[in-house]
């Protein structure tokens, strides 16, 4: 297992590496984010935000998510997976926003996950990214490169391995080593076809050595 001294290295070689990290969910304000966030579970940034591009221009506040029929809502993000189950949970939060926080997205963490399909991971990206609270939101890129690197035990479940990742890591770098966690995984050690050959973590990275010893990695 990673030293937290280990850990702090990997993550000031990641902000060498992508110094300006940032969320790639096309959004305006807090209330477009929760909706993008909601939207990614099991599908690309890419997609999303080509379908936000015109679902945002079409619906700018929770009373027009419930203007339409459910079906209409469910035809606007058909491309994206899960959506009949995710235009329900749309509809759901958007009623709950009204009902209770006076359309506004609450800006906490056990108000947000009261929120149709809003989970931990959602409630922290918005928490971090739209209110500037810090947090660390655990998607798959963030799982893959601490198990591997070996901050995490490879039997770790999502909640452990946000509590690692808080436990060793300064609170005031949680958000952005949340960022860099993501393009480092995104765009640099993929879950396919990791680039070992030039990865500056290598020496430190448990997968890496153990595909070194394979002859999988060129030096």
């Amino acid at each position: 297992m990673l030293t937290i001294k280990q850990w702090l290295a990997c993550l000031d070689e990641m902000d060498r590496m992508y110094p300006d990290a940032h969320c790639e969910l096309v959004h305006d304000n807090a209330f477009e984010l929760t909706i993008a966030t909601l939207l990614s579970a099991q599908c690309t940034d890419v997609l999303v935000n080509k379908v936000t591009k015109n679902l945002f221009q079409k619906y700018k506040t929770p009373e027009d998510y419930l203007a339409v029929s459910l079906e209409e809502l469910q035809q606007d993000i058909r491309s994206i997976g899960l959506y009949r189950g995710k235009a329900n949970n749309i509809q759901k939060l958007c009623q709950r926003l009204i009902d209770v926080y006076n359309g506004e997205i609450p800006a906490d963490r056990e108000e947000l996950i009261t929120l149709a399909g809003v989970g931990r991971k959602t409630a922290n990206v918005v928490l971090s990214v739209a209110f500037g609270v810090p947090a660390m939101a655990v998607d798959t890129h963030v799982e893959r490169v601490t198990k591997r690197l070996g901050l995490c035990r490879w039997k770790d479940n999502v909640m452990q391995v946000e509590e690692t990742i808080m436990k060793k890591t300064p609170v005031e770098r949680w958000s952005k080593a949340h960022h860099q966690l993501i393009f480092f995984g995104r765009y640099f050690c993929k879950a396919q076809k990791p680039n070992c050959d030039s990865c500056p973590l290598l020496g430190t990275c448990r997968e890496g050595q153990k595909r070194l010893k394979k002859g999988l990695v060129n030096q």
